[in-house]
């Protein structure tokens, strides 16, 4: 990816060209344990993670490699450090603009300001703003490079699925390929296709949600500007350009403006070069140069599946649910579900899961979606009111803002992704650790803490296993531990010297036990080490009875 980023938005980059397979010339169909339908940021991070597991994964992909245009800007911390954990979070923030502060405007009035991550002590920060051709494109490269080294995953470009057939203890797929279609078998397949999700078409699967009327002109442009790295959202801006507006950096020089531009709009219309200029040029304004590397329209959407899977075809990112852009949840979503699939995935394949596992894939990202819903629903009725009274409110929220602290909280211009508790997941173990902080109680994705060299987060197993971790901090552990032929590597900690390790993990308990999952959320937690808990514990979080 040395061209220009502007030419990489024209003409997609290919990565893996057609080739033809052995399975194309087989008499009878060959099976494959994972198959993944998508080449985009999900379906690759869930065939790296699997493939680090050491999990046989195919990615048929209609397309050939990266597609066109920035799409998804805004990465969160905790896909970042997922992405960590699979070998190249680091790239991926290096190239990312980092930003923790945003400002919300009424008018030309700054009435709010939020700061995503006020406290220090963690290596990557609240967001990062990365053109999706990038981000899937640094996640490819550490698969390619990985696949050198023997990573079991293959990838098939120009490979369409034109049939899905669930035989109970399989499934049957047919593909079209520019030599002719050929059918193959999967034990699971995995469906990362898309909002419009050719599989789900297949199935007769659809969605349950909303579909907001309003429309929003999406416009990056390259310029030279003076503009901080902030996000910056307007509430009836004073440029008059939209009825509202979102200003983000990109690298390269590469900015992302939105433009509410309401409804009942000519979309053809709008989206010629000419007129986007105008409206780019009517807010940053007229004297400042500017280049127009992508555009497009969008509505809001807040809808999901109502099971995540179906049989042994399972659903991930925005197959299974739509939410709308602001707050950016869409692929911060998707990538959280490749997360809590794969380690269950693979334990699947290895026939080590109980009954409870697979469901439990649904129970948690499901409750992920609902509160993604929830939230792009209230920031979707904010931002945009489909009522005389609805507006009154609004705007007198808005109004009160510029002088009472009290109604800032109540300004929503997108309440912005975080990191999801699986509170009531059935893998959870009731919690056992009197006085230890909520937000490391069972169900939480570990904080990460400053260590001696490093992080802890890094030092909370790999990506290569299935394996649970056992985190002692100031109490005795054995040096290893198994339970249901589940190996539980330990490691222990000292909070003595290190206030941090203390508030996030033990608050007023002298002492704790943490059982930590592959995905690095926590199953339970005690306070003293008790060799038969921690067994249940273990086959509860496999989804078998404790």
């Amino acid at each position: 990816m040395n061209a220009p980023l502007v030419d990489r938005y024209r003409l997609a980059y290919r990565a893996y060209p057609y080739a033809r397979t052995a399975d194309q010339d087989s008499t009878t169909p060959v099976r494959h344990p994972v198959v993944i339908v998508g080449g985009g940021p999900v379906g690759m991070a869930l065939a790296l993670d699997l493939g680090l597991k050491g999990v046989r994964a195919l990615v048929l992909d209609d397309h050939e490699g990266i597609g066109m245009g920035s799409r998804a800007i805004c990465f969160a911390k905790r896909p970042l450090e997922i992405l960590d954990r699979l070998g190249c979070g680091d790239a991926v923030v290096e190239k990312g603009v980092i930003w923790n502060l945003g400002k919300v405007f009424h008018r030309d009035e700054n009435i709010y300001e939020f700061n995503l991550l006020p406290e220090e002590g963690h290596k990557y920060p609240a967001f990062i703003n990365l053109q999706q051709p990038y981000f899937e494109k640094f996640v490819l490269d550490h698969l390619q490079a990985l696949q050198k080294h023997g990573l079991p995953v293959e990838i098939r470009g120009r490979n369409r699925v034109d049939a899905v057939t669930d035989k109970g203890d399989h499934v049957a797929l047919t593909v079209m390929t520019p030599d002719g279609p050929y059918t193959l078998e999967a034990d699971w397949l995995v469906a990362c296709d898309g909002a419009a999700s050719p599989v789900r078409g297949m199935l007769g699967l659809g969605f349950e949600g909303e579909v907001f009327k309003d429309s929003f002109l999406i416009a990056d442009v390259r310029m030279k500007a003076s503009f901080p790295t902030e996000r910056w959202f307007w509430f009836d801006p004073p440029s008059g350009a939209g009825a509202s507006q979102l200003l983000h950096k990109q690298p390269d020089d590469v900015w992302r403006i939105d433009f509410q531009i309401g409804w009942d709009v000519d979309r053809a219309e709008e989206l010629k070069e000419e007129n986007v200029r105008r409206r780019v040029a009517q807010m940053i304004g007229e004297d400042i140069e500017f280049e127009l590397v992508w555009s497009s329209i969008y509505t809001f959407q807040c809808r999901r599946m109502t099971r995540f899977h179906q049989g042994r075809v399972i659903f991930a990112g925005d197959s299974a649910h739509q939410v709308s852009p602001f707050g950016a949840r869409g692929a911060n979503s998707g990538l959280q579900d490749a997360d809590n699939l794969a380690w269950k995935l693979a334990m699947m394949v290895r026939g080590k899961a109980g009954p409870g596992l697979l469901e439990s894939y649904d129970v948690e990202r499901i409750h992920g979606a609902n509160e993604n819903i929830l939230n792009s629903t209230r920031a979707t009725d904010f931002i945009t009111p489909k009522s005389g009274i609805s507006r009154i409110f609004r705007d007198a929220v808005l109004e009160l803002a510029r002088r009472e602290d009290f109604a800032r909280p109540f300004v929503n211009s997108g309440r912005l992704s975080v990191p999801c508790t699986y509170d009531g997941s059935p893998l959870n173990t009731p919690d056992a650790l009197a006085g230890g902080p909520a937000r490391a109680r069972p169900g939480s994705p570990c904080p990460d803490v400053p260590l001696e060299g490093g992080f802890l987060l890094n030092r909370l197993g790999d990506a290569k296993g299935t394996s649970f971790q056992i985190l002692a901090i100031d109490c005795a552990v054995p040096a290893g531990f198994a339970a249901q032929a589940i190996d539980c590597t330990v490691l222990r900690l000292s909070a003595e010297n290190n206030a941090l390790l203390r508030e996030r993990y033990l608050g007023t308990s002298p002492a704790a036990v943490y059982l930590i999952r592959p995905d690095q959320h926590v199953a339970a937690r005690w306070d003293v080490w008790d060799e038969s808990a921690v067994a249940m514990a273990v086959a509860r979080a496999i989804g078998m009875e404790g």
